[in-house]
């Protein structure tokens, strides 16, 4: 059950695409890259260079959305096995200078690096049809589940209002909908708390919320 054998494709509507990345993607995807994260540092986004050599290390985990010949969508991911006795981090250890060599070939669970969807495109079910192939990857590989940390991406505009523990405590609670913590809940992740000093980007105040979804 190599690698290389496990081939995905998945048609949604108005002839958008979700399937594989490949090599000839990488500049397209550094492109969306720049559109999706403005705000996040240079040195946390990921560059032509380091989704290929994402396709070395895991090509399992690697999809794009396409509309004809467009990437309009993303996402790289990673196995490992994750610590929940221990689970702050940072995005800078898991991307190990965006090459995400922190992947472990036997790790039990899929960990979400990235995810993106072109602006043009939102709300076309776009991050649906992403999930639906990270599902896949999940049964094929006989994997945990899947772990990712979601960009509180609504905060930033009101931290001066609230602490990030308190915007936590309304995604729990229901009160706050948030632009992409909220949709990741929608698509069967649980939140598992807030990690502070996550990443490097003011839109979120630098925090991640960690979130899993264990295989169904």
């Amino acid at each position: 059950m190599g690698n290389h054998m496990f081939q995905y494709r998945a048609e949604l509507k108005g002839g958008l695409v979700v399937t594989n990345t490949r090599p000839e993607h990488a500049e397209q995807l550094q492109q969306l890259q720049d559109t999706v994260f403005p705000t996040l540092a240079p040195e946390e986004r990921f560059r032509a260079v380091h989704y290929r050599k994402h396709l070395e290390l895991f090509p399992e985990g690697q999809f794009v959305v396409l509309d004809g010949d467009r990437v309009i969508g993303m996402t790289s991911n990673i196995r490992l096995d994750f610590d929940f006795d221990h689970p702050n981090h940072a995005f800078a250890d898991v991307i190990q200078g965006g090459f995400l060599t922190s992947h472990d070939p036997r790790g039990r669970w899929l960990y979400g690096a990235d995810i993106g969807t072109h602006p043009d495109y939102r709300g076309r079910g776009v991050a649906r049809g992403i999930y639906a192939a990270l599902d896949a990857v999940v049964a094929h590989l006989r994997l945990a589940g899947q772990v990712k940390v979601g960009m509180p991406s609504g905060y930033g505009a009101r931290k001066h209002e609230m602490t990030p523990e308190e915007y936590y405590r309304g995604l729990e609670q229901g009160t706050i909908n948030d632009p992409t913590v909220s949709v990741q809940v929608h698509m069967g992740f649980a939140m598992r708390g807030l990690l502070r000093g996550y990443l490097n980007d003011p839109v979120c105040d630098n925090c991640g919320v960690l979130l899993v979804k264990e295989a169904g």
